[in-house]
């Protein structure tokens, strides 16, 4: 079974080719500051080839959701140490996904401050979690080119603190429209600064994002996540192919760990430009490895590392309630079923108490 079989990936020799996917479970401090609780999750989910860990802020401005973690202080560092720690005790190799939310947040969440974006352009149709509710989104303050380049650096130096904390390697989240996001999506981005205008303008942000990572912590430990066809987050594209086509051939310029593709289902009357799979279009043209993600099962994972694009798949909600998806898998046994009005915040239930085989 390809999915059970031993890869290289980067610079880590993994035990299998099964990822755990990166997943929000604000479980975390209002300082961001991760627990004894987010140690025990990972650390149970040791025997995935690869752990991605949840979203984690970049920086105070950063922040779009309550409870989610950061690495941009001392103190959030040393939390995710413990973490990084007991994960490689157990034999585990965990990448720690680097995020900015961008336009996806709330003054409520910010401390009165206005969430930022590549334009001044409100998500409309959805509304935001706050610690006092639902809230409709407002209307982003746009990022001045000063501001940009500055938050090119932020990620940089997160990467560098990820290291710091113990962490194999970073992931740039630059899916289901947080800030990188916006920048690629002209649907929101309506700059006119060498951010903007064309699919390189656009694509600008995000590769030199890659370049400063690479260039701080070195080769083969900086991986990225894409989402061509997710419409989430007031998210859409007129010429996908053409532009994540330009994307991925300048990420092959760079000695990345990989790339993680989301496969994400859309209207094709009303994306008609779409491309009918993000992994066979996108996947073909990627000189790095890629991992295959969204709504994978046992059978659908082997199936799509059988056609030999993808070299392993990342499993979400799967991982959440079963911490020994491989054995499972190997053993084709009964999987446990997610909980989800637990999913997001709350205490142990649902989080760390998930049963083993026996």
């Amino acid at each position: 079974m390809k999915l059970l079989e031993a890869i290289k990936l980067g610079q880590d020799n993994l035990k299998n080719s099964m990822v755990m996917a990166p997943m929000t479970r604000s479980r975390a401090t209002v300082d961001g500051l991760v627990g004894e609780s987010t140690q025990v999750y990972y650390s149970q989910r040791a025997s995935a080839g690869l752990i991605i860990t949840e979203a984690i802020n970049i920086s105070k401005q950063a922040l779009g959701s309550p409870l989610t973690p950061g690495i941009y202080t001392t103190e959030q560092i040393a939390a995710w140490k413990k973490v990084t720690q007991a994960v490689h005790e157990k034999g585990g190799v965990i990448y720690a996904q680097l995020w900015h939310t961008g336009r996806v947040g709330h003054s409520l969440v910010k401390n009165g401050e206005l969430p930022v974006s590549v334009s001044a352009v409100a998500i409309e149709g959805q509304q935001h979690f706050t610690m006092e509710g639902m809230k409709d989104y407002e209307t982003p303050r746009a990022l001045s080119t000063e501001e940009v380049k500055s938050i090119v650096q932020e990620y940089k130096q997160a990467a560098i603190n990820a290291i710091e904390a113990g962490f194999d390697g970073v992931e740039l989240h630059s899916a289901f429209g947080y800030l990188p996001n916006q920048f690629l999506a002209d649907s929101v981005n309506q700059r006119t600064d060498e951010y903007g205008g064309s699919d390189e303008n656009r694509n600008r942000f995000v590769v030199e994002i890659m370049q400063e990572m690479v260039q701080g912590i070195g080769e083969a430990k900086v991986g990225i996540r894409i989402s061509p066809t997710s419409t989430y987050n007031g998210i859409s594209h007129q010429h996908p192919v053409e532009q994540f086509s330009l994307l991925i051939q300048e990420l092959n310029k760079l000695p990345l760990a990989y790339i993680h593709i989301m496969h994400v289902p859309f209207s094709p009357e009303q994306f008609p430009t779409y491309p009918s799979s993000s992994i066979e279009t996108f996947g073909k043209i990627s000189q790095h490895p890629v991992i295959a993600n969204l709504g994978y099962t046992r059978e659908t994972g082997e199936a799509e590392l059988q056609k030999g694009i993808a070299k392993l798949i990342s499993f979400g909600t799967l991982f959440i309630a079963n911490p020994d998806l491989p054995k499972r898998f190997e053993l084709n046994a009964e999987l446990n079923q997610a909980d989800r009005a637990t999913m997001y915040g709350g205490q142990d239930q649902g989080y760390i108490d998930y049963p083993f085989l026996t």
